[in-house]
């Protein structure tokens, strides 16, 4: 059953390609206003399933609704914005000029948005001087940070980030995670490998294998359920009982 109460409703979700099955029958709730993990070895389907919410892939079997519309409607209108794991500023643009591109493209010719865009992109990415600074002298911490701003700018009803923190140092996976809790009120689904972070960032989490779901709900009752000391060690005695 589908319930336009949630922010995201997904049920029987499968995709097959090439006749394999990435994602299996997969079912789970958001509410609006939480940050919602996806998690899962590699090849469990969590890039899969971020594309099929994001709108990106299209033809899937199951019901997937964003605020009670389909992927490609909610997209349409605006509700989504995607950070996919390998995505990366343009180099030969400052961090300004990056978030003024993209702040005139989401704002339609409306100059007030787009000065309200750019404005909370420049805060979010919080990189002071050097926003005047071309993308390309950035660590890449600061383009993640950029790319982050870039997502959350606009404010949008669900924010999808796949592997946010991917392959950044101790500090900037810090700035990062902090960006994200301070969204507070946004809906916000997001994977990663770090499960230590995951536990430390999400309201509820959905641990998936093989393209099925495993386990969801709150990290703290997972591990109390599973008698573990974290998540990271739930995660291993769940996957191992599959």
């Amino acid at each position: 059953m589908i319930n336009d109460q949630y922010a995201v409703s997904v049920t029987s979700l499968t995709k097959e390609v090439n006749r394999k099955k990435i994602l299996r029958d997969l079912s789970f709730q958001v509410n609006e206003g939480e940050i919602f993990g996806i998690i899962g070895p590699n090849g469990a389907g969590k890039t899969t399933t971020l594309r099929v919410l994001s709108g990106i892939i299209e033809t899937y079997q199951g019901i997937v609704k964003l605020f009670g519309l389909p992927p490609e409607v909610a997209k349409r209108k605006g509700f989504i914005s995607y950070m996919p794991e390998d995505a990366f500023p343009y180099d030969r643009l400052t961090g300004l000029e990056n978030l003024e591109f993209y702040a005139r493209i989401y704002s339609g010719g409306d100059k007030r948005l787009e000065g309200e865009f750019l404005e909370r992109g420049i805060k979010i990415a919080g990189l002071g001087d050097r926003i005047y600074d071309r993308a390309g002298e950035y660590s890449r911490g600061m383009k993640r940070r950029l790319i982050l701003a870039r997502t959350l700018m606009v404010e949008p009803k669900v924010a999808i980030l796949d592997e946010p923190t991917s392959a950044l140092d101790v500090e900037s996976s810090v700035k990062v995670r902090e960006i994200i809790r301070n969204m507070t009120g946004h809906t916000i689904i997001l994977s990663s490998h770090n499960l230590l972070e995951v536990e430390y960032m999400c309201d509820k989490v959905l641990l998936i294998n093989a393209g099925t779901g495993v386990k969801i709900g709150k990290p703290r009752e997972i591990v109390e359920e599973t008698k573990t000391k974290n998540l990271e060690e739930s995660f291993i005695k769940l996957i191992g009982e599959r």
